[in-house]
């Protein structure tokens, strides 16, 4: 697990290399197809080295939630298994993460009414002044979401106004455990402004590479709207807006790497409080050989860790 341009992929990819893993991804934007450049997808010949379960499994007019993904990653885990090898999960979706290793709690269905209520509010106020009337009910789940996520924002205060409970409070209960030994790897930096520097560098690299010639061939493929969760995904939503005509360049250039910043910060205030998690420096220079020595420790003795659930 770790924030955004931490280098999760590159140390999976190492650790198969030397050990019996198999990876499966954990992170919401590479389900789709056709998402390559901005959602950092490994590239061809990496993928066909190491191969990673669960990319490209929907097309972004589609929509994927963490139930689907638990039932995915499940069946995965199992196939990988029966196969004598361990599966190795690799992400930043740190809801996919919870749902994986707690099950889904039995949250209020969505009501039409209810959401149609909040969309409302939205349109007459901004989704950033939801944000802060969900921080005032419920400030565990506010802080890990943007103010303009609007999906997630909406289903929260729904939560909230059908139940009468903060999901936060509901999801602390927990619904089901994981049927296995868990170890957890959380790449945290240890130098917030060397992270920075890398996701400017990244993104500035997905521009060069094509990221807005590559969101012009999914708008012309497929029946996209901006409001889609893959189109809200950091990158894709301000290289819609630019190709709209509602930023310039140098907006989205700046928009994007504050943005991907953002998404580092909520990252790393899931991992902060995880339970269970084994952090390493995610700039350390002997990283590789830290995470190997704690993975054939743990092949060696899996009963010895704790599972989190």
């Amino acid at each position: 697990m770790g924030p955004t341009a931490s280098g999760k992929t590159a140390l999976a990819v190492q650790l198969a290399a030397c050990l019996p893993l198999e990876l499966i991804s954990v992170d919401s934007a590479l389900v789709y197809r056709g998402m390559n450049i901005g959602t950092a997808k490994p590239d061809q010949a990496t993928l066909a080295r190491v191969p990673h379960a669960l990319l490209d499994i929907r097309d972004p007019h589609q929509t994927y939630s963490a139930a689907a993904f638990r039932e995915d990653a499940l069946g995965c885990m199992a196939e990988i298994t029966a196969r004598g090898r361990v599966p190795l999960l690799v992400g930043g979706t740190m809801l996919y993460f919870r749902a994986l290793l707690r099950g889904l709690d039995d949250l209020p269905r969505a009501d039409a009414s209810v959401r149609a209520g909040i969309e409302a509010a939205a349109r007459a106020r901004g989704w950033p002044a939801l944000h802060d009337e969900l921080a005032a009910a419920d400030p565990l789940t506010a802080a890990r979401l943007s103010p303009n996520d609007s999906q997630r924002i909406g289903r929260a205060l729904e939560v909230l106004r059908l139940s009468g409970q903060p999901m936060s409070a509901q999801l602390a209960r927990g619904a089901e455990t994981l049927p296995y030994s868990v170890l957890q790897l959380a790449l945290i930096p240890g130098d917030r402004a060397a992270l920075h520097e890398r996701i400017a560098a990244r993104f500035d690299a997905m521009l060069a590479d094509g990221l807005l010639d590559e969101v012009r061939a999914l708008r012309a493929r497929y029946p996209l709207t901006a409001d889609l969760p893959a189109m809200r995904a950091v990158g894709y939503r301000q290289a819609w807006a630019y190709l709209d005509g509602r930023i310039d360049a140098t907006a989205l250039r700046e928009q994007g790497k504050a943005a991907t910043r953002q998404l580092a910060k909520r990252q790393l205030t899931w991992l902060r409080s995880w339970p269970g998690a084994i952090i390493l420096d995610s700039l350390a220079d002997d990283l590789p050989a830290q995470a190997e020595t704690r993975v054939r420790r743990f092949l060696a003795h899996p009963a010895h860790e704790i599972n989190p659930a």
